[in-house]
């Protein structure tokens, strides 16, 4: 099975760090986030991996240039993510079903775990759903009187998408030759109404890198060893 990578993005939400660097090729520790996100599917056995590249994209076809089982794709600049998966169609094959993951974010997803769940389900995909971080306490106000304060938790939170799908080939059907064609929007939306899109319940360790918050807290996970990624 693929591994597919969306890799093409501006990151404008780091703009610190990505008007030298493409988002997915910040470093955690010693190695760019995309590095990382392989490394995970490779302790599965999952080592054919597609990155959808597009801002700055040679630097990402510079890291891995050595690496045989991982092909860089220009997928255009201004492409959005729908648009990107449609356009590597043809790396594919004959595959029946393959993974996708954006290139911003890590886990301690168990991928064999998560490919069962879709297989088991027989739908057309699936995806990873995880606790949104949680950035504020709870307040609950009577006229302006506090009645109840809880802190920040994971558990109140809800649930959100945190990538790491496995789709059937099928899905290409859900998307069409538009490339403002985002996937998070019209493709999933068709897929829930029609009853094919399933949610695998990942209550581990996910986080998104969207800003330099984000990185700096990874860091000082990798660098203390505490890193539940690796």
């Amino acid at each position: 099975m693929k591994v597919v990578i969306l890799a093409g993005g501006f990151g404008t939400r780091l703009a610190e760090e990505t008007h030298q660097l493409p988002k997915p090729m910040i470093k955690i520790g010693e190695d760019p986030i995309i590095s990382h996100i392989v490394k995970h599917f490779r302790k599965f056995n999952f080592d054919k991996v597609v990155i959808c590249a597009g801002y700055k994209k040679d630097n990402i076809e510079k890291y891995f240039l050595n690496e045989q089982n991982i092909q860089v794709v220009d997928t255009g600049l201004n492409t959005q993510t729908a648009a990107r998966i449609k356009k590597i169609k043809e790396f594919i094959n004959d595959d029946e079903n393959f993974f996708m993951t954006y290139g911003d974010g890590l886990s301690n997803v168990n991928i064999n775990e998560l490919l069962s769940f879709h297989k088991k389900n027989n739908k057309i995909a699936t995806l990873t759903a995880v606790r949104p971080i949680p950035r504020f306490g709870h307040i609950t106000l009577k006229d302006d009187k506090v009645i109840k304060f809880k802190e920040k938790d994971f558990l109140s939170e809800g649930w959100i998408n945190g990538g790491f799908f496995v789709l059937n080939k099928k899905v290409f059907n859900y998307i069409n030759d538009k490339e403002d064609c985002i996937f998070e929007r019209e493709p999933l939306e068709n897929l829930s109404k029609d009853g094919e899109l399933m949610a695998f319940k990942h209550e581990g360790f996910w986080h998104p890198i969207d800003t330099l918050r984000d990185k700096n807290f990874l860091n000082d996970l990798f660098k203390k060893g505490n890193a539940p990624w690796v």
